[in-house]
């Protein structure tokens, strides 16, 4: 809205009293300075649902690779990565992530972690070699099958923000999510992945304290 009134102003300038004037609002630092925020929400998939698609889905390949998502909070593009040398029993190392740090780990339950590791030195040869060598878009569409065996539209980053929801409506302090399960670099960001809660859920959270 201001953005819009600052470019009509100035844009009544240039049309009515000085044509050779320019819109500092043509800017594109300007345009994106006063942008609308457009407030995005997402459909969270709730737990039930999410055991159901690993459970029914009997590939090992892919079951771990949407284990590592739900379970790990871990990016379809840091799951891809993942090398032998990157298996250390329940910490995995990522290289060259996101953050742009050097290095960031994901912490993941001990019975993936074996299942993992057990893969991981079938699959590879050589230390170096990745553990999952599919492209990115064959890794989209498995996981959008997986979802359909549930009847659901099924995105890889949905089940990132499964991870992150589970364990805050599992009590687990929001600066653990934050820091640890998601690595983001602020609490802000990580508040946008919390869903909301549906009616179902905050019927169960009342049961279970008062029922």
């Amino acid at each position: 809205m201001r953005y819009a009134q600052l470019s009509s102003f100035f844009n009544f300038i240039r049309n009515n009293i000085d044509p050779e004037s320019s819109n500092p609002c043509d800017s594109p630092m300007i345009r994106k300075i006063y942008r609308e925020r457009i407030k995005t929400t997402w459909e969270i998939v709730e737990k039930e649902t999410v055991d159901e698609i690993i459970f029914r889905t009997t590939n090992q390949r892919n079951r771990l690779i949407l284990e590592l998502m739900a379970r790990g909070g871990m990016r379809i593009g840091e799951v891809l990565k993942l090398t032998l040398n990157d298996v250390e029993d329940q910490k995995l190392l990522l290289r060259e992530p996101k953050s742009g740090k050097e290095h960031e780990v994901v912490f993941i339950p001990q019975k993936l972690a074996n299942r993992l590791h057990s893969h991981a030195i079938k699959v590879c040869d050589n230390p170096t070699d990745r553990i999952f060598p599919i492209s990115y878009e064959a890794a989209r569409i498995m996981v959008a099958k997986a979802g359909k065996m549930v009847g659901i539209h099924l995105r890889p980053h949905d089940l990132r923000r499964h991870a992150a929801t589970f364990a805050s409506r599992s009590g687990v302090p929001i600066e653990i999510i934050s820091k640890v399960i998601l690595r983001h670099a602020n609490l802000s960001t990580t508040q946008r992945y919390l869903g909301t809660i549906s009616d179902q859920e905050a019927i169960r959270w009342i049961e279970n304290i008062y029922g």
